[in-house]
Protein backbone atom coordinates (compact mmCIF):
# COMPACT_ATOMS: atom_id res chain seq x y z
CA UNK A 1 0.00 0.00 0.00
CA UNK A 2 1.21 3.51 -0.85
CA UNK A 3 -0.39 4.94 2.25
CA UNK A 4 -1.82 3.83 5.58
CA UNK A 5 -4.83 5.18 7.52
CA UNK A 6 -5.08 5.05 11.32
CA UNK A 7 -8.32 5.85 13.13
CA UNK A 8 -8.46 7.33 16.63
CA UNK A 9 -11.36 8.20 18.89
CA UNK A 10 -11.71 11.51 20.67
CA UNK A 11 -14.85 12.27 22.68
CA UNK A 12 -16.82 9.76 20.68
CA UNK A 13 -15.75 11.07 17.27
CA UNK A 14 -13.52 9.16 14.86
CA UNK A 15 -10.97 10.77 12.68
CA UNK A 16 -8.22 9.47 10.39
CA UNK A 17 -4.64 10.44 9.62
CA UNK A 18 -3.10 9.71 6.23
CA UNK A 19 0.63 8.94 6.12
CA UNK A 20 2.55 8.17 2.93
CA UNK A 21 4.73 5.10 3.00
CA UNK A 22 7.95 4.86 1.00
CA UNK A 23 6.93 1.94 -1.18
CA UNK A 24 8.84 1.11 -4.40
CA UNK A 25 5.92 2.34 -6.48
CA UNK A 26 5.95 5.72 -4.74
CA UNK A 27 9.70 6.07 -5.17
CA UNK A 28 9.45 5.16 -8.87
CA UNK A 29 6.70 7.73 -9.37
CA UNK A 30 8.79 10.44 -7.69
CA UNK A 31 11.85 9.59 -9.77
CA UNK A 32 9.88 9.61 -13.04
CA UNK A 33 8.31 12.97 -12.20
CA UNK A 34 11.77 14.37 -11.56
CA UNK A 35 13.09 12.96 -14.85
CA UNK A 36 10.13 14.40 -16.76
CA UNK A 37 10.70 17.81 -15.16
CA UNK A 38 14.41 17.67 -16.04
CA UNK A 39 13.62 16.73 -19.65
CA UNK A 40 11.19 19.65 -19.84
CA UNK A 41 13.91 22.04 -18.70
CA UNK A 42 16.42 20.55 -21.13
CA UNK A 43 13.97 20.95 -24.02
CA UNK A 44 13.76 24.67 -23.28
CA UNK A 45 17.52 25.22 -23.19
CA UNK A 46 18.07 25.26 -27.00
CA UNK A 47 15.21 27.74 -27.47
CA UNK A 48 16.49 29.96 -24.66
CA UNK A 49 20.06 29.78 -25.98
CA UNK A 50 19.06 30.66 -29.56
CA UNK A 51 16.76 33.50 -28.53
CA UNK A 52 19.31 34.91 -26.08
CA UNK A 53 22.10 34.91 -28.66
CA UNK A 54 19.89 36.50 -31.31
CA UNK A 55 18.69 39.15 -28.85
CA UNK A 56 22.21 40.00 -27.71
CA UNK A 57 23.65 40.18 -31.21
CA UNK A 58 20.58 41.78 -32.77
CA UNK A 59 19.93 44.54 -30.24
CA UNK A 60 23.51 45.73 -30.52
CA UNK A 61 22.92 46.33 -34.23
CA UNK A 62 19.47 47.91 -34.07
CA UNK A 63 18.99 51.51 -35.22
CA UNK A 64 16.12 53.40 -36.88
CA UNK A 65 17.83 53.56 -40.27
CA UNK A 66 17.54 49.78 -40.62
CA UNK A 67 13.86 50.14 -41.49
CA UNK A 68 14.20 52.94 -44.03
CA UNK A 69 17.49 52.44 -45.89
CA UNK A 70 18.86 49.96 -48.42
CA UNK A 71 21.65 47.44 -47.75
CA UNK A 72 25.06 49.13 -47.95
CA UNK A 73 28.06 48.02 -50.02
CA UNK A 74 30.70 45.89 -48.28
CA UNK A 75 32.80 47.65 -45.62
CA UNK A 76 30.50 50.70 -45.64
CA UNK A 77 28.86 51.49 -42.32
CA UNK A 78 25.17 52.37 -42.03
CA UNK A 79 22.39 51.24 -44.29
CA UNK A 80 19.49 48.96 -43.52
CA UNK A 81 17.12 46.39 -44.95
CA UNK A 82 13.86 48.24 -45.46
CA UNK A 83 13.47 46.67 -48.89
CA UNK A 84 13.75 43.18 -47.36
CA UNK A 85 11.01 43.93 -44.83
CA UNK A 86 8.70 45.20 -47.57
CA UNK A 87 9.56 42.20 -49.77
CA UNK A 88 8.88 39.73 -46.96
CA UNK A 89 5.48 41.28 -46.22
CA UNK A 90 4.66 41.35 -49.93
CA UNK A 91 5.49 37.69 -50.58
CA UNK A 92 3.85 36.43 -47.39
CA UNK A 93 0.78 38.48 -48.32
CA UNK A 94 0.69 36.95 -51.82
CA UNK A 95 1.07 33.50 -50.30
CA UNK A 96 -1.78 34.15 -47.86
CA UNK A 97 -4.04 35.46 -50.62
CA UNK A 98 -3.51 32.23 -52.54
CA UNK A 99 -3.53 29.67 -49.73
CA UNK A 100 -6.13 30.98 -47.26
CA UNK A 101 -9.21 30.90 -49.56
CA UNK A 102 -8.19 27.57 -51.11
CA UNK A 103 -7.33 26.02 -47.75
CA UNK A 104 -10.49 27.15 -45.96
CA UNK A 105 -12.78 26.12 -48.83
CA UNK A 106 -11.03 22.76 -49.14
CA UNK A 107 -11.49 22.14 -45.41
CA UNK A 108 -15.17 23.10 -45.66
CA UNK A 109 -15.60 20.59 -48.47
CA UNK A 110 -13.84 17.87 -46.48
CA UNK A 111 -15.92 18.43 -43.36
CA UNK A 112 -19.33 19.36 -44.70
CA UNK A 113 -19.76 17.97 -48.20
CA UNK A 114 -17.33 15.13 -48.99
CA UNK A 115 -17.96 11.44 -48.62
CA UNK A 116 -15.73 8.80 -47.05
CA UNK A 117 -13.11 7.59 -49.51
CA UNK A 118 -12.46 10.89 -51.30
CA UNK A 119 -12.05 12.83 -48.06
CA UNK A 120 -9.61 10.24 -46.73
CA UNK A 121 -7.44 10.54 -49.87
CA UNK A 122 -7.49 14.35 -49.70
CA UNK A 123 -6.48 14.30 -46.03
CA UNK A 124 -3.71 11.82 -46.83
CA UNK A 125 -2.42 14.04 -49.63
CA UNK A 126 -2.51 17.04 -47.29
CA UNK A 127 -0.44 15.18 -44.70
CA UNK A 128 2.08 14.20 -47.36
CA UNK A 129 2.29 17.79 -48.61
CA UNK A 130 2.92 19.08 -45.09
CA UNK A 131 5.99 16.84 -44.87
CA UNK A 132 7.50 17.88 -48.21
CA UNK A 133 10.82 19.75 -47.72
CA UNK A 134 10.55 23.45 -48.41
CA UNK A 135 13.28 23.31 -51.05
CA UNK A 136 11.11 20.93 -53.10
CA UNK A 137 8.33 23.51 -53.02
CA UNK A 138 10.85 26.06 -54.28
CA UNK A 139 11.95 23.84 -57.15
CA UNK A 140 8.32 23.19 -58.09
CA UNK A 141 7.50 26.92 -58.03
CA UNK A 142 10.60 27.58 -60.13
CA UNK A 143 9.41 25.15 -62.79
CA UNK A 144 5.83 26.42 -62.76
CA UNK A 145 6.29 30.19 -62.44
CA UNK A 146 9.90 31.27 -62.95
CA UNK A 147 10.61 29.02 -65.94
CA UNK A 148 7.35 29.98 -67.66
CA UNK A 149 7.52 33.72 -66.99
CA UNK A 150 11.24 33.97 -67.62
CA UNK A 151 12.24 35.77 -64.44
CA UNK A 152 12.41 35.73 -60.65
CA UNK A 153 9.67 37.67 -58.91
CA UNK A 154 7.72 38.24 -55.71
CA UNK A 155 4.77 36.46 -57.30
CA UNK A 156 6.86 33.32 -57.73
CA UNK A 157 8.05 33.63 -54.14
CA UNK A 158 4.50 34.06 -52.88
CA UNK A 159 3.40 31.03 -54.90
CA UNK A 160 6.14 28.91 -53.31
CA UNK A 161 5.18 30.10 -49.82
CA UNK A 162 1.51 29.35 -50.49
CA UNK A 163 2.43 25.70 -51.14
CA UNK A 164 3.98 25.53 -47.67
CA UNK A 165 1.09 27.35 -46.02
CA UNK A 166 -1.70 25.38 -47.69
CA UNK A 167 -1.48 22.06 -45.76
CA UNK A 168 -1.28 23.85 -42.41
CA UNK A 169 -4.40 25.86 -43.16
CA UNK A 170 -6.31 22.85 -44.47
CA UNK A 171 -5.46 20.67 -41.48
CA UNK A 172 -6.18 23.25 -38.80
CA UNK A 173 -9.40 24.39 -40.46
CA UNK A 174 -10.55 20.81 -41.01
CA UNK A 175 -9.95 19.91 -37.37
CA UNK A 176 -11.62 23.07 -36.08
CA UNK A 177 -14.72 22.47 -38.21
CA UNK A 178 -14.96 18.90 -36.96
CA UNK A 179 -14.98 20.19 -33.38
CA UNK A 180 -18.11 22.24 -33.98
CA UNK A 181 -20.99 20.47 -32.28
CA UNK A 182 -23.46 18.62 -34.48
CA UNK A 183 -26.25 20.06 -32.33
CA UNK A 184 -25.55 23.50 -33.81
CA UNK A 185 -25.85 22.14 -37.33
CA UNK A 186 -29.05 20.29 -36.51
CA UNK A 187 -30.53 23.35 -34.84
CA UNK A 188 -29.78 25.47 -37.91
CA UNK A 189 -31.36 22.90 -40.20
CA UNK A 190 -34.33 22.67 -37.85
CA UNK A 191 -35.18 26.35 -38.27
CA UNK A 192 -35.04 26.05 -42.05
CA UNK A 193 -31.45 26.97 -42.94
CA UNK A 194 -29.93 25.54 -46.07
CA UNK A 195 -26.57 23.77 -46.03
CA UNK A 196 -24.84 26.91 -47.27
CA UNK A 197 -26.52 29.07 -44.65
CA UNK A 198 -25.62 26.61 -41.90
CA UNK A 199 -21.95 26.60 -42.87
CA UNK A 200 -21.70 30.36 -43.45
CA UNK A 201 -23.76 31.54 -40.48
CA UNK A 202 -23.19 28.88 -37.82
CA UNK A 203 -20.22 26.60 -38.44
CA UNK A 204 -17.65 29.10 -39.72
CA UNK A 205 -18.23 31.78 -37.04
CA UNK A 206 -17.93 29.11 -34.34
CA UNK A 207 -14.66 27.76 -35.74
CA UNK A 208 -13.21 31.15 -36.72
CA UNK A 209 -10.77 31.49 -33.78
CA UNK A 210 -9.13 28.17 -34.62
CA UNK A 211 -9.04 29.09 -38.32
CA UNK A 212 -7.30 32.37 -37.49
CA UNK A 213 -4.85 30.43 -35.34
CA UNK A 214 -3.98 28.06 -38.17
CA UNK A 215 -3.59 30.94 -40.61
CA UNK A 216 -1.24 32.88 -38.35
CA UNK A 217 0.85 29.78 -37.69
CA UNK A 218 1.11 29.18 -41.44
CA UNK A 219 2.18 32.80 -41.95
CA UNK A 220 4.78 32.46 -39.19
CA UNK A 221 6.26 29.42 -40.89
CA UNK A 222 6.27 31.00 -44.35
CA UNK A 223 7.91 34.23 -43.18
CA UNK A 224 11.04 32.37 -42.08
CA UNK A 225 11.53 30.18 -45.16
CA UNK A 226 14.68 30.72 -47.20
CA UNK A 227 15.13 27.84 -49.63
CA UNK A 228 11.94 28.42 -51.69
CA UNK A 229 12.77 32.10 -52.11
CA UNK A 230 16.27 31.35 -53.38
CA UNK A 231 14.66 29.55 -56.33
CA UNK A 232 11.82 32.01 -56.94
CA UNK A 233 12.33 35.57 -55.69
CA UNK A 234 16.14 35.53 -55.51
CA UNK A 235 17.28 38.85 -53.98
CA UNK A 236 17.61 42.52 -54.76
CA UNK A 237 19.55 45.41 -53.30
CA UNK A 238 16.86 47.89 -54.31
CA UNK A 239 13.31 48.79 -53.39
CA UNK A 240 10.58 46.67 -54.94
CA UNK A 241 8.53 48.62 -57.46
CA UNK A 242 6.75 45.65 -59.01
CA UNK A 243 5.74 42.14 -57.88
CA UNK A 244 7.20 40.76 -61.12
CA UNK A 245 10.87 41.54 -60.45
CA UNK A 246 13.47 39.94 -58.14
CA UNK A 247 12.57 40.87 -54.56
CA UNK A 248 14.52 40.98 -51.32
CA UNK A 249 13.38 39.15 -48.19
CA UNK A 250 14.62 39.00 -44.63
CA UNK A 251 15.34 35.27 -44.70
CA UNK A 252 17.47 35.46 -47.86
CA UNK A 253 19.21 38.59 -46.57
CA UNK A 254 20.18 36.74 -43.39
CA UNK A 255 21.47 33.82 -45.48
CA UNK A 256 23.51 36.01 -47.82
CA UNK A 257 24.93 38.42 -45.26
CA UNK A 258 25.64 35.90 -42.48
CA UNK A 259 28.05 33.90 -44.66
CA UNK A 260 29.81 37.00 -46.01
CA UNK A 261 33.24 37.99 -44.66
CA UNK A 262 32.23 41.64 -44.16
CA UNK A 263 31.50 42.80 -40.61
CA UNK A 264 28.87 45.35 -41.59
CA UNK A 265 26.88 42.74 -43.49
CA UNK A 266 27.15 40.29 -40.61
CA UNK A 267 25.82 42.97 -38.27
CA UNK A 268 22.84 43.53 -40.58
CA UNK A 269 22.23 39.77 -40.65
CA UNK A 270 21.93 39.66 -36.86
CA UNK A 271 19.57 42.63 -36.83
CA UNK A 272 17.45 41.07 -39.57
CA UNK A 273 17.37 37.80 -37.60
CA UNK A 274 16.00 39.67 -34.60
CA UNK A 275 13.33 41.39 -36.68
CA UNK A 276 12.35 38.06 -38.21
CA UNK A 277 12.06 36.46 -34.76
CA UNK A 278 9.93 39.37 -33.56
CA UNK A 279 7.64 39.00 -36.57
CA UNK A 280 7.15 35.31 -35.79
CA UNK A 281 6.55 36.21 -32.14
CA UNK A 282 3.86 38.73 -33.06
CA UNK A 283 2.03 36.21 -35.24
CA UNK A 284 2.23 33.63 -32.45
CA UNK A 285 0.74 36.13 -29.98
CA UNK A 286 -2.08 36.83 -32.42
CA UNK A 287 -2.69 33.08 -32.64
CA UNK A 288 -2.88 32.78 -28.86
CA UNK A 289 -5.24 35.72 -28.58
CA UNK A 290 -7.47 34.21 -31.25
CA UNK A 291 -7.45 30.89 -29.40
CA UNK A 292 -8.54 32.54 -26.16
CA UNK A 293 -11.66 33.87 -27.85
CA UNK A 294 -14.16 31.07 -28.16
CA UNK A 295 -16.48 32.81 -30.64
CA UNK A 296 -16.68 36.10 -32.51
Amino acid sequence: MASSISNQSNNGYTYGSLTRSQSPRTLLSTVMVGIAFLCGILSLLPLIAVLSYVLIQGFSSLRPSLFTELPPPPLVQGGGFGNAIVGTLLMVGIGALISVPIGVLAAIYLTEFSSGKLSRWIRFATNVLSGVPSIIAGVFAYGIVVATTGGYSAVAGGFALSILMLPIIIRTTDESLQLVSQDLRQAAVGIGCTKFQTVASVVLPTALPAIVTGTTLAIARASGETAPLLFTALFSQYWTNSPFVPTASLAVLVFNFAISPFKNWQSLAWAASLILVLMVLVTSIIARLATNRKTY
